[in-house]
Order: structure tokens, then C-alpha cells, then sequence
């Protein structure tokens, strides 16, 4: 077998070393993403100088982050969180124009299949929480109602947990609900008044990166709506209390 030299690879000229191994029919999209992603790699290690014990903690890490993840818990939507990406991203992509609502992360207790419910009815299944009505409209830029919009809503129980955090205590779909606007762009519905809700402490996303942080979330109810063939934005409604 052929010995191939590596003599090239310096510290110097580590990323572009990388980069120009990219080959085969990589997109034009793909190849930006990817050679910026070595490039602030690369970078990255150069600027902390990472150790070889650092390397593999981090590895570890991410490793365990993919361990604790399940269809119903999302580690890396968390950890995601934690460090502000998923803001990010949803600023990225959501640029509203003046006068907008503006949107927020769907966080990572989302989960789809909650079922349709009836203008007014209440979302907490097991009675326990202190009720509250939610109402509001939807409406275009120029103030006029959109009808058959679809608001899907979800909140904690009264203890600061949903229902995907206790499939044996709490009914399925326990704080959730899906509605849509009447030829007035409004929407209403009954469920409990949130409480601030801890953050998962039993995996990555809290117990290395969150470490110091807050250790729960402002109380408030998490909706996102969408229209047509407008991607669903994410809206949280929020009280006081929490942190």
C-alpha cells in the first residue's frame, strides 16, 4: 500500500488542508456550510490551544448528549438552547418586517400529533393548575384578520413538567391543543396559568454547558401558528415568576 506523506498538514495549514480534500458531487450550499464549519473549527482549537484530555471530554459529551436522546426528549435541541443557537437560527431565518410579532424557538418539548380541539375548550386534561382563558387575534400586516389560521398550543402542568416528562403520571397531550382562527382571526382557548418549569438537569444540556445558569424557565405557554404555506412561527406567552 501506497504511504501517503502527511508532512503538509501543519498547524498553519490545517483547515485548508481539509477543505481541499472536499471532493465528489458536493452542492455549492453544502461546500460553504462545510468549509466554514472547519474553518471556525480549526480556529477554535488553535485560539484555546484544546488538550488532548479536553478533546476527549468533549467527545464524551456529545456522545452522552446522543445517548439521553428518545422520541420523546430532544438532548441536542436543549444543549442547542443552552448555548443560543437555536435563537440564533430562528433570527436567522424569521427576519420579520416592522410591525411583526416577533417569533421565538418552539424549545424542546414540542412534539406533533396533539389533537384539534374546539374554540374554548381547556387544554388541561387532569384539572389540577390554577385556569386561566387565552385569547387573541391573528392578524395580517395591514390589520386585517386571517381566518383558518392553525395555533397549536403547549404549556407545563402545575408542577413545571409536560406531559412527554411524565407519560405515567399526566394524560397524553396534558397542556396541549390545536386551533384555528374564525373569520375574525381570533382564537381562545382554557388551560392552566404555566409555572416556571425546571431545566432538565440529567443530561448535557444542563449539568456541563448550564452549569451556573438559571436552573428554570420563565412560566409561559408556548404556541406557533401557521397559515397557507407560511412556515409555523413560534410564539411564547409569558407571566411573571421564574427566572
Amino acid at each position: 500500500m501506497e504511504e501517503i506523506d502527511m508532512s503538509y498538514f501543519t498547524e498553519q495549514t490545517s483547515a485548508e488542508v481539509v477543505n481541499g480534500r472536499m471532493g465528489g458531487p458536493v452542492s455549492p450550499r453544502l461546500r460553504q456550510i462545510m468549509t466554514a464549519m472547519v474553518n471556525h473549527l480549526h480556529a477554535f482549537v488553535k485560539e484555546v490551544e484544546l488538550t488532548e484530555a479536553e478533546w476527549e471530554f468533549a467527545i464524551d459529551f456529545l456522545t452522552k448528549t446522543g445517548q439521553i436522546c428518545s422520541d420523546t426528549r430532544q438532548e441536542f435541541i436543549l444543549l442547542s438552547d443552552a448555548l443560543g443557537v437555536s435563537m440564533l437560527v430562528d433570527a436567522v431565518n424569521h427576519r420579520a418586517p416592522d410591525g411583526a410579532t416577533e417569533t421565538t424557538v418552539f424549545g424542546p418539548f414540542h412534539v406533533e400529533g396533539a389533537p384539534e380541539r374546539e374554540m374554548g375548550d381547556n387544554i388541561c386534561l387532569d384539572g389540577k393548575g390554577e385556569i386561566c382563558l387565552f385569547q387573541g387575534r391573528v392578524l395580517d400586516l395591514e390589520g386585517n384578520p386571517i381566518e383558518g389560521a392553525l395555533i397549536s398550543v403547549w404549556s407545563d402542568n402545575d408542577e413545571g413538567f409536560y406531559d412527554v416528562q411524565q407519560p405515567d403520571i399526566q394524560p397524553p397531550f396534558n397542556n396541549r391543543g390545536i386551533f384555528r382562527t374564525g373569520p375574525d382571526g381570533r382564537y381562545a382557548f382554557r388551560g392552566i396559568k404555566p409555572v416556571a418549569y425546571p431545566i432538565p438537569d440529567d443530561g448535557s444540556g444542563r449539568q456541563d454547558v448550564g452549569g451556573g445558569r438559571a436552573p428554570s424557565l420563565a412560566p409561559g405557554a408556548h404556541a406557533f401558528h401557521g397559515h397557507g404555506r407560511r412556515f409555523p412561527q413560534g410564539y411564547h406567552a409569558c407571566f411573571r415568576g421564574g427566572r
